[in-house]
Parts: C-alpha cells; structure tokens; sequence
C-alpha cells in the first residue's frame, strides 16, 4: 500500500477517534443523573425558602409565647399580692373591699390572658411541627442529592477515564495522517460533524448515498494518493478494500 494511501486510510482511524470521544462528551452531557440532580436541587431551593418563612414564623409565635407567658405572670403576682393583703386584713374596710374587686378582676384578666396563651401555644407547637418535617424532609433531600453526586461523579470519572484511553493514540494518528490532510479533515469536521468517511460497495459512509457510475469511474481512474471528496456530503472519501470499484 502506498504511503499516500495509507495516510489516507489512518483518517478512518481519527474519524473513529473523534466519533467515539464525541459520543463520550455526549454522555457526559447527557448523564441522567444530571437531570434529576437539577430537579432536586430546585426542590431543595424551594425547601430551603419554606424553611426561612417557617422558622421565622416559629420564631414569631415563640415571642408571641413569651409576652403570653410574661403577661399572665404579671397578673398572677399582682393577684398573689392582693391577696395577701386581702389574707393579712389590713387597712381599712374599703381597701379590703376593694382589694377584693381587684382580685375578682385580676382572675378575670388572668382566664382570658390563660385563652391567650394556650392559643398562642398552639400555634407555636404546629409551627414547630411544620419546621421539623420540613428540616426531614430536606435531610432525606440532602441524602439523595449526595448519593447521586456521587454517582455523577463515578460516571464522569469513568467517561474520563475512557476519553483518556481513547484519545491517546489520536497525535501518533495525526502524525501519520500528515498536517495537511488533517486540516482539511478538521475544517469538513466543524460543519459536517465527521471529516473522512469509508467508500464501502460503492456507498459513501458519510451520508450513505450510492455514488453513480460517473462518480465512480471518476474515482476509479484517480491517482492512488488523490484526495478525494463526495459530491453529496463533501466528506472526504477514503477508498477501502471493500470499496466495490
């Protein structure tokens, strides 16, 4: 086999280099876990913004809790002191009577602060339920986001690992193939997505097409260390021992 020609035919080896290292960046791009990792990390944005209301909301009632709780206190020691005066019996009997008014006011004040408080009271406990199957549910999130992080990256790991094996014999290729020959290669590449393409039973392996008689016996008669191109798809055309001419 002459040297031109066997330059010629080492362009079906880089094609298949090439093919295969862009399937290999199609998966990488393409990975499912990608996808749904995407959707888990909207998800977990979302979570994460009802968790900020919630909390604050918690946080809220929980004053509203304190002021509740304070507010009572201070009518029950303002009770626990009139009563005690009221119990000692000093003063005269006007105080007393009206120490007895104040008390009969201060346990009315204190029932309907006690409402108060048990209301607020409960809605502190649903807010402290909401937050907490919020927080399990963004923790159950948080562990299927690891797991296919990890699973992401041992499949880009091993998409890398091919790509280097793959690649690595593509600059001996190259050399081989010549500058020139491989620059027209790369320049077909970028518009047509694969440069060179086999003459396989007279059928060009770019687009597939039969060449007609008249393309064929042009190609029958060109020089061994001719390029040539396909009139269809303008790849260039690598005649092989199965080229049927």
């Amino acid at each position: 086999m002459r040297a031109e020609s066997a330059r010629q035919l080492r362009l079906l080896d880089l094609q298949a280099v090439d093919t295969r290292l862009g399937q290999i960046a199609h998966a990488r791009r393409t990975l499912p876990q990608l996808a749904e990792l995407a959707d888990l990390e909207d998800k977990a944005r979302l979570l994460d913004d009802q968790l900020v209301r919630s909390r604050t909301e918690l946080g809220d009632v929980q004053r509203e809790v304190a002021k509740a709780e304070a507010d009572v206190q201070l009518v029950r020691d303002r009770a626990a002191r009139d009563r005690a005066r009221l119990d000692a019996g000093t003063g005269t009997a006007k105080d007393l009577q009206a120490l007895q008014h104040e008390l009969e006011s201060l346990q009315r004040r204190q029932s309907e602060l006690e409402d108060v408080e048990l209301e607020v009271m409960e809605r502190a406990e649903a807010a402290e339920h909401d937050v907490r199957e919020l927080e399990a549910g963004r923790a159950r999130l948080t562990e299927r986001i690891d797991a296919l992080v990890a699973d992401r990256d041992a499949a880009l790991s091993r998409l890398d690992a091919e790509a280097a094996e793959v690649a690595a014999p593509r600059e001996t290729i190259v050399d081989e193939a010549g500058a020139d020959l491989v620059a027209l290669y790369e320049k077909i590449r970028t518009t047509s997505g694969t440069g060179a393409a086999p003459l396989r039973q007279r059928r060009c392996g770019g687009c597939q097409l039969e060449l007609n008689p008249v393309d064929l016996q042009r190609i029958r008669g060109a020089e061994e260390d001719e390029v040539l191109r396909c009139e269809e798809c303008r790849r260039i055309l690598v005649r092989t021992p199965e080229s049927g001419l």
